[in-house]
C-alpha cells in the first residue's frame, strides 16, 4: 500500500455510477483536488465527458482484459490536461460488483512535444509555412465525395531576382510572399510552399467556382512582389475544373 501511495501514476478503483472508491495521491493530482474525502464528492463524469466514459465503459465490459484509452480530463480548477488510462475489469468478490481498476498517466507535456515535433516536421523553416510532407497528412483526409480546391502560385521572375540581389534578400521575398498569402487565407486553408518560389494553397469543403472565385480575389497589388497563379478545383465527383491563365 504505501508503494502505491508514493507512485507517480494515478491508481484508481470506481464503479459502473461513476463512483471514485480509491485513489492515491498522484491520481488526486491529476484531477486537482486535495483529498478522497473531496473526490468522493465528485462522480468521474465530473472530469471526463460522459459519452466518453460511457465508450470506455463498454469497451471494457466487450473485451474484458486492459485497454489504454488516451483521454481529456478536466481538472477541478478547469484546466484540462492529457492522460493515459490503463484499466480492467474486475468483480468485488463480497458483492460481485463490477468494478474498475487503473492507471492513469498525465502525458500533458509529452502530447505537447510530439506536436511541437509534429508541427515542425511539416512546417517551412523559412516561411513557416507548411511544406510538401503536409500533402502526405492531407490526403488521407479525402473522401471519394469530397469538394477540394488548390491555388498553385509561382513569384515572377525569383531566379533573376535572387542572382541580382542574393539570397538573403530572396529569402525575404519568400518569407513576404507567405505572410501576404496566409493573411488571404482563413486559418483551415492550408498555405504549403511547394518549394523554390512555388507555394500551394488548399481549400478544403471548396468546389471549382469557390475556388476560382478566391484565386481571382488575391489582390496582386498588395502583393509584395509580382505572382502567376493557376488553379483547380472539383465541380462535382470525379470532375475537376481547371484555369491555368497566368494572373499578374
Amino acid at each position: 500500500m504505501t508503494l502505491v501511495q508514493r507512485l507517480k501514476e494515478g491508481i484508481y478503483i470506481s464503479n459502473r455510477e461513476g463512483e471514485i472508491l480509491d485513489a492515491n495521491p498522484a491520481f488526486l493530482e491529476i484531477l486537482g483536488v486535495r483529498s478522497l474525502e473531496e473526490l468522493r464528492r465528485y462522480r468521474a463524469t465530473d472530469f471526463l465527458d460522459p459519452e466518453v466514459r460511457k465508450w470506455e465503459l463498454n469497451v471494457l465490459e466487450r473485451d474484458g482484459f486492459i485497454r489504454e484509452f488516451e483521454l481529456q480530463i478536466k481538472r477541478k480548477d478547469g484546466k484540462t490536461r492529457t492522460a493515459l488510462d490503463s484499466a480492467y475489469v474486475v468483480a468485488n468478490p463480497k458483492t460481485d460488483e463490477v468494478l474498475y481498476k487503473g492507471i492513469l498517466v498525465d502525458i500533458t507535456e509529452r502530447k505537447r512535444l510530439e506536436n511541437q515535433l509534429r508541427e515542425q516536421s511539416i512546417r517551412d523553416p523559412l516561411t513557416g509555412c507548411f511544406n510538401r510532407r503536409y500533402l502526405q497528412l492531407f490526403e488521407p483526409t479525402l473522401e471519394p465525395t469530397s469538394r477540394w480546391g488548390c491555388i498553385m502560385i509561382d513569384v515572377d521572375r525569383f531566379k533573376q531576382y535572387n542572382d541580382h540581389h542574393g539570397h538573403r534578400a530572396g529569402d525575404e521575398v519568400l518569407v513576404r510572399m507567405s505572410r501576404f498569402l496566409m493573411r488571404q487565407m482563413r486559418a483551415e486553408e492550408a498555405v504549403v510552399r511547394m518549394g523554390g518560389d512555388e507555394f500551394l494553397v488548399l481549400l478544403n469543403n471548396s468546389d471549382a467556382q469557390r475556388t476560382e472565385s478566391i484565386a481571382k480575389r488575391l489582390p496582386a497589388s498588395e502583393a509584395p512582389v509580382p505572382f502567376t497563379l493557376g488553379w483547380a478545383g472539383a465541380r462535382s465527383a470525379g470532375k475537376i475544373g481547371e484555369d491555368h491563365q497566368p494572373r499578374r
